[in-house]
């Protein structure tokens, strides 16, 4: 594997830790083009990508 490509990046598992949610759910957020992510053996998500996601959902 490649690990500096990865330093940074977030599991699917840690993000659904963070937001309360199930791993199947963050999943289906990423097929659905709602949180941007990366394939890179596993799907992968940047910190700032998750950020813009929770930024989307919070009321202004």
């Amino acid at each position: 594997m490649f690990p500096v490509l990865l330093k940074g990046y977030l599991t699917v598992e840690k993000v659904a830790e963070q937001l309360g949610l199930s791993e199947y759910r963050v999943r289906e957020l990423i097929r659905e083009k709602q949180i941007r992510a990366t394939k890179i053996g596993q799907w992968r998500i940047k910190p700032e990508d998750l950020e813009e996601f929770v930024k989307s959902r919070t009321n202004k």
